[in-house]
């Protein structure tokens, strides 16, 4: 795949829309706090509930073993299934999980090695939890927290994808500029992508599976990588912005989403407060424009349905327009900051769909 056509890998299917869309199903978005850090000035304790529908007005919190602690650890990512009805989330030691119609807290269980950013098959029944930056993933089954295996990367495990196919799951950690890719039946890794420029920080992946986009430290922008063939694709780097401190992650860009359709991936920036908007359509990828935060971003998805996105910050952007139309706050009018949140639709009191805190992409 060469610089002219790495678009075909991600443009050749149609998008397709939530299959909870149309149904009269109540779309909510779960915000998992303390979501930066472990700052409660950001929305506090608890899985905060809002209604996309609703002007994503604020609905509840939910407690949980984790809020409930005298001093709340941070959350460093969550996952939900509805096949399952369950909510699954992590502090740097312990992996929970939370009934999705019930809303309590089922269990919480202390893995080897510690816990950071979790993904799950789309099916529901199997995690894959990476340790704390250390070298494993823990392969994990859901409904009872019992760890089946490891895959060893000795990486600096962070940050999980399980593809929508379910077939694989990829590994990034903070120690490798390689994407690892485990086969999700084997537990193995059977692949990698790289190496990118320096080590791997957030990352998405498209719908087919074909391409990932990374952010690596040191740089402003993104890079692609080609899951097929293994090589690096392309480096993109935001124009006429500066890069400077930061406050949190160490690096310019700290979070990157595909839309559900594919046609832009944004990508944040701390220093200058923004999310900057690159058009996918053309041959290669062009810088589009910018969205103005209210503080120093760390992550951004997306809705289901591509209508909405939504970086750390608590904005919420309308992605046709990129205009702001609401920000996100709790019960007491506090602004709501979180890295970790997913967005889950409802109907006659019983979860329909899930997304992802991955901004992946939906073509398939």
């Amino acid at each position: 795949m060469d610089r002219r056509t790495f678009l075909a890998a991600s443009l050749a299917a149609p998008f397709a829309p939530s299959a909870a869309a149309g149904t009269g199903a109540a779309r909510l978005l779960y915000v998992a706090c303390p979501g930066i850090r472990d700052y409660l000035e950001f929305g506090g304790a608890g899985i905060l509930v809002f209604d996309i529908d609703a002007g994503h007005k604020f609905v509840k919190r939910i407690a949980t073993g984790a809020s409930t602690a005298d001093k709340p650890r941070n959350i460093k990512g969550v996952v939900a299934s509805a096949a399952t009805r369950k909510l699954h989330f992590t502090t740097p030691e312990t992996l929970y999980c939370v009934d999705l119609v019930s809303e309590k807290t089922e269990w919480g269980k202390e893995l080897p090695q510690g816990c950071d950013r979790l993904a799950s098959t789309p099916d529901g029944k199997t995690l894959f939890v990476p340790s704390f930056e250390k070298d494993i993933w823990n392969v994990v089954e859901a409904a009872s927290g019992k760890v089946v295996t490891n895959i060893e990367t000795k990486s600096g495990a962070h940050n999980t994808v399980c593809g929508l196919d379910g077939s694989r799951a990829y590994l990034a950690g903070l120690k490798s500029p390689f994407l690892f890719v485990a086969d999700t039946k084997t537990n193995k890794v059977v692949d990698k992508v790289g190496p990118f420029a320096a080590s791997i920080r957030p990352f998405t992946v498209n719908g087919a599976q074909t391409l990932c986009f990374v952010n690596v430290n040191e740089l402003l922008g993104f890079e692609i990588g080609d899951l097929k063939t293994g090589k690096k694709l392309h480096r993109v780097t935001v124009p006429d912005f500066k890069t400077g401190m930061v406050k949190r992650h160490g690096c310019p860009s700290h979070g990157i989403g595909l839309t559900p359709d594919e046609k832009e991936v944004w990508v944040v920036d701390a220093f200058n407060e923004r999310v900057h908007v690159f058009d996918l359509t053309a041959a290669e990828p062009k810088y589009a424009t910018s969205v103005k935060l209210r503080e120093q971003p760390g992550w951004v998805t997306f809705s289901l349905d591509g209508k909405f996105a939504y970086p750390s910050t608590g904005e919420v952007i309308d992605a046709a327009t990129k205009k702001i139309i609401t920000a996100l706050t709790d019960e007491k009018g506090r602004a709501v900051h979180s890295e970790k949140m997913v967005e889950i639709h409802f109907k006659d009191g019983a979860p329909v769909a899930t997304g992802d805190q991955f901004g992946l992409g939906r073509k398939r």
